[in-house]
């Protein structure tokens, strides 16, 4: 029987709006709950109660349209560490129909400024520290958050700051366009883990399926639960789940601006946080770090960490269990492409079956094809996941060659992900499809030696990348952190490998390094690795 994975029976409980007119704000905003504070700055202690938030975005949108003329279409972009004016942006431009960009403030000026010159900004939002990366686009008028003053002398366009902006009476008269479930809302910049950056367009439509999403998919408890954001808003992750998804459950937010693990130990203690999502990088340093912790830290308030970005090895999870018990681990498995929304294992027993990203999200359908021929494959075989629903985004933004390579005539997204879905519907991710290693014609999932590397005990970290070799064409080589105190060396590593392989996916060159090179969901960055290696041959 060819699989093909339909669970459109579970969203009839949840059916997407069948108002065509609707923004992704207005939504969030109409929902009913019962919660108090939407935001607290872990910094400064700061709250933002939901009402206040409301007026906020009520005020911010009012002096967007009315002192700047931003309209339906208009792209603003938002530089910026987390912070509690990051949702207070977004939901106050996705209000009138025009599109938020954001991007990372760890990004260079040079790759600042070609989104800039990408998504075409009518105007931008920065924190004072972050100017100097706008130093190439000096036309764009920019408003500042926050406190600190622009760098002196700098000629920089400031139009204004949000707090003058928040503190303007929201206008009646204002102009509000019709704003369509299809419309663009947000311009995330992905580039997987190949080729350039590019511009993921996702429409009201997309988010408000996210958002029913998140919220059916915790059954929060209305305004008891608290999470701590530790994972970045300008990513579809944090911006999914904080600046969008858990204010519809009228959860509260505890916003971390920077992740320091001391920091976020003491404001999940601090605010009795429920629910810590993070990526596995966190979650194994908590586990390596366990007992320092738990001296430390009062942590018995936390019910479960949500960990997305990459899938979590059977001894992590087995560790966390141990060393947090009561604590579940839920796992998540999302694209930027999928507004986030993919799979999750929702209960303590789904992330049991260890290695899968959990089970389809409602209203999301999948197949697993065979990547060269597009046929559809059986249950337990391995191909490329294709994924279908009201989450998927509408394209490449300018980019209709990247979005045909992508998505196909009927709506079905290539993920890239080489993956296998069981025979109970589970979906495991083996391997990206552009990163395996071709030995002498044979097929090499990094990620498979990568959880091997991780066992060993005196390993911390490890990230498999292709080597070239005229001979094999490529090998896999093996870049290792090893753990405080170790001196394992090359041969010990090489023959741990081979014992548990077949011949063809040994590790045939070790470096040992201080740490692997992640990106902000946890993701390996293998192209660093693979430019290090290659420009010391």
């Amino acid at each position: 029987m060819h699989f093909q994975l339909h669970l459109l029976q579970q969203a009839q409980a949840h059916p997407l709006t069948r108002q065509p007119l609707l923004d992704v704000t207005t939504f969030i905003s109409s929902r009913s709950h019962h919660g108090h504070v939407a935001f607290i700055d872990a910094a400064t202690g700061r709250r933002l109660s939901f009402s206040a938030l409301w007026r906020a975005v009520d005020a911010v949108a009012s002096s967007l349209s009315s002192d700047f003329g931003v309209r339906k279409g208009h792209v603003v972009l938002l530089l910026s560490p987390n912070s509690i004016y990051f949702p207070i942006v977004c939901l106050a431009v996705m209000s009138l129909g025009a599109v938020v960009t954001t991007t990372n403030p760890l990004n260079t000026a040079r790759e600042i400024s070609k989104q800039i010159s990408d998504s075409k900004p009518s105007l931008a939002f920065t924190v004072p520290p972050l100017l100097p990366k706008l130093a190439d686009c000096r036309n764009l008028p920019i408003v500042l958050l926050g406190d600190g003053n622009p760098i002196p002398g700098a000629n920089f366009k400031i139009v204004s700051t949000i707090e003058e902006m928040i503190k303007r009476e929201p206008s009646q008269i204002r102009v509000r366009e019709r704003v369509d479930l299809d419309d663009t809302a947000t311009l995330l910049y992905s580039s997987g883990t190949t080729g350039a950056s590019k511009g993921v367009a996702s429409s009201h439509r997309n988010l408000i399926a996210m958002v029913q999403t998140v919220v059916n998919r915790f059954k929060l408890e209305e305004g008891k639960e608290i999470f701590i954001c530790t994972v970045p808003m300008f990513h579809i992750y944090g911006l999914a789940a904080f600046a969008t998804g858990l204010i519809a459950s009228g959860s509260t937010v505890v916003i971390l601006s920077k992740f320091e693990m001391d920091e976020m130990l003491i404001a999940i203690q601090k605010y009795s946080a429920t629910y810590l999502p993070l990526v596995p990088p966190i979650l194994v340093a908590l586990v390596n770090h366990a007992d320092g912790v738990r001296r430390k830290y009062d942590l018995s308030s936390l019910r479960a960490v949500l960990s997305g970005g990459a899938p979590l090895s059977k001894e992590v999870i087995e560790g966390f269990a141990e060393k947090y018990p009561g604590v579940a681990v839920l796992q998540g498995y999302g694209l930027t492409e999928s507004t986030g929304i993919g799979a999750s294992t929702d209960s303590e027993e789904e992330s049991r079956r260890y290695g899968t990203a959990g089970m389809l999200s409602p209203s999301m359908e999948a197949r697993i094809v065979e990547p060269e021929s597009g046929k559809a494959l059986p249950v337990n075989c391995t191909g490329e996941l294709w994924l279908r629903g009201p989450c998927i985004m509408k394209g490449y933004f300018s980019n209709e060659e990247a979005t045909a390579s992508t998505l196909d005539s009927q709506g079905w997204l290539r993920t890239g992900d080489l993956c296998y879905i069981d025979e109970d519907g589970f979906i495991f991710v083996v391997d990206r499809l552009k990163e395996l290693i071709k030995y002498k014609g044979y097929q090499v999932p990094p990620a498979e030696l990568e959880a091997l590397l991780l066992t060993h005990p005196k390993i911390d970290d490890a990230a498999v990348i292709p080597f070239p070799d005229k001979d094999a064409g490529q090998i896999p080589m093996a870049y290792v952190v090893r753990k405080k105190g170790s001196t394992v060396t090359e041969s010990e590593v090489m023959d741990f490998i081979s014992q548990q392989v077949a011949p063809y996916k040994r590790i045939r060159r070790v470096a040992f390094v201080a740490s692997v090179p992640k990106n902000p969901s946890g993701k390996i960055l293998r192209k660093d690795l693979i430019k290090l290696a290659v420009s010391k041959i």
